[in-house]
Order: C-alpha cells, then sequence, then structure tokens
C-alpha cells in the first residue's frame, strides 16, 4: 500500500489529534497520507482531498471515529476494493474494532500487506416512483422506511421474490445486512446475526400485528416494498441513518444484495463474539 487516506469525526477533538499524529508518522514512513478536505483545514494542512476523491486515490482507508463515522466512509468507497480500518477513540464499536493501541501495529501490517479483512455485504436500495427510478443508494447497515412525528401506523405491502409476504401495519420497517443485525434491527426485537452470514432480515418497527415477528431471508432475495397508506402520511426511507428520501403512497422500495461487499480490517486479537461480550455487557451482573 502506497497511499493511506484519512477521515475523522469532526467535531470529537481527540479524533483530530491522533489524525495529526498520524499524518507525521506516515510522513516519516515515506507514506504520502491523503487527508479528507475538510480534517486538513482543522489541521493546517495545505493539501487535503475532497471526499469524493478518497475512493479513486487510496489503498487503504484508516477511519477515526465510531461506527457511524466508518458506515458513511463505506458508503463512500461504493464498489472499490479499498480496506477501511476503523479506529473507535472511545468505547469498543461493532465496526471500529480496533482500539487506539493497535492502529500503529495494524497501519504497519497493511503496508507490508499482512492484515486480516472482514468482507462485509451491502444492500442495494432503489426507490420507484411511478415506475420511474428517483433514489438509488448502497448501505452497509440497513434501509428504514419510518413514519413522521405525526403518521398514524403504516402499510407496507412486502414481497420476497415476488411472493407475498405480508402488508405489515407498524410504525415502520427496517432490512438490514448482518453487520446491520446490532443496530436499530437489534433494538426492534431482531436476531444477531455474524457478519460472515449472507443473509437479510426483515424486522417490522412496533407491528400492530403482535404475530408479525423479525424473519430472516436468503442473500438472494429481492425485497419489494410498496407505501399503501394514505397521500397525507408522513413516510420516510432513511439509508445506514444517514441519507433520508421523502416517501409518497404508491411508492416502491426494491432491495436487494449489493454487488460489491465492504471490506473492514479486523483486530487479529479480537473476535466478534468478544465484540458482543464487550458491547452488550453479557456475563455481568
Amino acid at each position: 500500500m502506497k497511499r493511506v487516506a484519512i477521515v475523522a469525526k469532526m467535531h470529537d477533538p481527540r479524533c483530530q489529534v491522533v489524525a495529526g499524529e498520524l499524518v507525521t508518522w506516515l510522513k516519516a514512513r515515506g507514506v504520502p497520507p491523503l487527508v479528507e478536505a475538510h480534517l486538513a483545514h482543522h489541521l493546517g494542512l495545505p493539501d487535503g482531498i475532497e471526499k469524493d476523491a478518497i475512493a479513486d486515490r487510496a489503498d487503504l482507508v484508516v477511519v477515526l471515529g465510531g461506527d457511524g463515522t466508518l458506515i458513511s466512509a463505506a458508503r463512500l468507497i461504493g464498489g472499490r476494493n479499498i480496506p477501511i480500518l476503523g479506529v473507535n477513540l472511545g468505547s469498543l464499536g461493532f465496526l471500529t474494532e480496533i482500539t487506539l493501541d493497535e492502529l500503529y501495529p495494524i497501519v504497519e501490517d497493511c503496508l507490508q500487506g499482512e492484515y486480516n479483512v472482514s468482507e462485509r455485504m451491502m444492500l442495494d436500495s432503489t426507490v420507484l416512483r411511478s415506475g420511474e427510478e428517483i433514489a438509488r443508494h448502497q448501505v452497509l447497515n440497513d434501509i428504514v422506511i419510518n413514519k413522521g412525528a405525526l403518521a398514524r401506523i403504516i402499510d407496507l405491502e412486502t414481497l420476497v421474490n415476488s411472493h407475498h409476504l405480508t402488508t405489515f401495519k407498524a410504525d415502520g420497517l427496517i432490512i438490514s445486512t448482518p453487520t446491520g443485525s446490532t443496530g436499530y434491527s437489534l433494538s426492534a426485537g431482531g436476531p444477531i446475526i455474524h457478519p460472515a452470514m449472507n443473509c437479510l432480515v426483515i424486522t417490522p418497527i412496533c407491528p400492530h400485528t403482535l404475530t408479525n415477528r423479525p424473519i430472516v431471508v436468503a442473500d438472494d432475495a429481492l425485497i419489494n416494498i410498496t407505501v399503501k397508506s394514505l397521500e397525507d402520511e408522513d413516510i420516510f426511507l432513511t439509508l445506514d441513518g444517514q441519507v433520508g428520501v421523502e416517501l409518497k403512497s404508491g411508492d416502491m422500495i426494491m432491495v436487494r444484495r449489493a454487488q460489491h461487499c465492504s471490506r473492514l480490517v479486523s483486530s487479529k486479537t479480537r473476535d466478534f463474539f468478544e465484540v458482543l461480550r464487550t458491547k452488550l455487557k453479557w456475563g455481568e451482573r
């Protein structure tokens, strides 16, 4: 690896300090750092790089911050085969599992091509209105259809591979990847899925029918969701909790596995089950 990009959680001063130290460390080793433009401005560096250009120029992306910052970087990279090294400066993250103490040894390993990668499937989400595509996004965690603050229960007709599943009458619906199963879906009662699995999770949010439960389907499934609520309802599609699209009655959301995966650099000393135990405080009294 010859080019290392650095992306950081901008409103966290600790991330800026670590980013500045990492820039100095990389330069000392003859590795030109590619620093995201806003971060470069805060660090007083004259040669920042726009986010949209990172995917075309980087061999490795180091993300300093939490899971949300990493998720944003994963969408930014898209289908490029670029590993992402997520460093959490606070509590251990589900995605940013590398600690600050591990940062430099693992970056050193990456520069030598000696690192472990966890491949995470992503979702491709397309919104159709009157048969025309109005939005398309790839996400790492989940897509969520949710009602506004004053909206009534919404009706979401859901098909899996053209087979009618049900019309959910609920506050909303979550379609998540195995990676996203420990996010909003888990809070809504969904199962924990090991990130190496290939599947999709359909989780209703506060369903009116108490027998509606989360369901796991194959990763090659095509999920079609049609908004059946009235025209005056406030309904939104949220992608990875960071991008929003306002929906109307009759809109169809098509969700399927994306053609590419995100490649996350993983710790050599910590596995997924240790992360679960730590984050969810299993075994503690």
